[in-house]
């Protein structure tokens, strides 16, 4: 199980399926933030030096989509592990920032845990095992 420093960002302008990813999230055990933009995600990053993952969906209203959202934060804080999600795209490995993953919506709660398990454990020795 988590410990209470592993901290996960979710980023999703549909409030609906931001509230059901982060009640999948909170029910394994993280401690979740969420916003509804981009430009919400970096201010809350800029306020939690704590974050170690963050779960975007690609297409958001605002200054970038998911993908430009991932890029930056993997260039300004290196540290936090990236998933992306998409009902509508199929990103290419290769337009995700280094071991950026992908799972695509609707999630399968499983799929999307053993994704953000696999991202923490391989991001962070101090992450406990599933």
């Amino acid at each position: 199980m988590p410990d209470d420093r592993t901290l996960i960002l979710v980023v999703e302008d549909d409030a609906l399926i931001r509230m059901n990813g982060c009640d999948i999230l909170e029910d394994a055990g993280f401690s979740v933030v969420d916003a509804g933009s981009a430009d919400e995600a970096i201010a809350m990053l800029e306020q939690h030096d704590d974050v170690r993952l963050l779960f975007s969906d690609i297409e958001m209203p605002g200054s970038m989509n998911g993908l430009e959202l991932a890029k930056l934060v993997h260039e300004r804080w290196p540290g936090i592990g990236l998933l992306i999600t998409s009902g509508n795209h199929r990103p290419d490995e290769r337009d995700l920032p280094d071991d950026g993953r992908f799972v695509p919506k609707p999630w399968q709660r499983t799929d999307l845990l053993d994704k953000v398990r696999s991202i923490l454990k391989a991001g962070r020795a101090d992450t406990p095992p599933a």
